[in-house]
């Protein structure tokens, strides 16, 4: 299967970098590239375009600014230097979101995501906002600082965890408690489905996120953090994967 496909993008050498990566892609066939979004949407109204690479910042129209045009008529992966329109750029269903510079392996990906992609509108797709720990018995035992003391902890408590060095503080609506081992160790143990990992020093529980302020995620009910849990660079593009995929609704 043949997938056609078009370039929006207004920087030359990131063009040339997509051309390159879609002419050792066997199914895509390019069809043209354009570094002004008006003559793209134009040609868009002759040719029907299954697939478009789209970049945000363009001087005529903003990538978001398009894709409220184009109205869903082709699949769109964006293209961008910036992870903060990543949201906006979800709730217009687009396929992935490609940060520049674009890895060969990362571009292949997201254009299988494009050939395998059923249309699906999440507005009618119930998602809950929370994702809960669907049974009550689920906990961990952790070793305190204490000799010989473990601690049982239900993982529905658990708002977030910071780690340090050699153990973790893992905090609670009513708690924190310091335990021995390393993040990513815990992070094992933590069910995928409801915690996330943000930044080298910070899990949080999904069903804890209340808002994000750029790369800032409040939480709801957790100890003594009034400041929002850092989201870390190398973490961001999980994240709005998996605030589309399990806790962003357009409702």
């Amino acid at each position: 299967m043949m997938l056609s496909c078009l370039i929006v993008d207004d920087e030359p050498h990131a063009s040339v970098l997509l051309k390159s990566h879609i002419e050792k892609t066997p199914f895509l066939s390019l069809m043209g590239t354009f570094q002004s979004p008006i003559a793209a949407l134009s040609f868009l109204q002759k040719e029907a375009i299954e697939l478009i690479f789209l970049d945000i910042q363009m001087p005529e129209l903003t990538g978001i600014e398009f894709l409220k045009i184009l109205g869903g008529k082709s699949k769109v992966i964006i293209t961008s230097a910036y992870t903060e329109y990543a949201m906006e750029g979800y709730e217009h269903d687009v396929v992935d979101y490609l940060l520049k510079p674009i890895a060969f392996d990362r571009f292949f990906r997201a254009v299988q995501k494009a050939v395998n992609v059923t249309p699906i509108s999440l507005a009618s797709v119930p998602v809950p906002i929370a994702v809960p720990v669907e049974r009550a018995e689920d906990f961990i035992l952790v070793k305190t600082e204490m000799k010989g003391k473990m601690i049982k902890i239900n993982v529905r408590d658990i708002c977030y965890i910071e780690g340090l060095k050699n153990y973790v503080s893992i905090y609670t609506s009513s708690d924190r408690i310091i335990a021995l081992l390393n993040i990513k160790d815990l992070e094992k143990k933590l069910p995928a489905t409801h915690f996330l990992r943000v930044h080298k020093s910070y899990i949080i529980a999904l069903n804890q996120i209340s808002a994000i302020e750029g790369n800032q995620i409040l939480l709801k009910d957790s100890l003594n953090r009034r400041n929002g849990i850092p989201l870390g660079v190398t973490y961001r593009e999980r994240f709005y994967h998996t605030l589309r995929e399990h806790i962003m609704d357009r409702n």
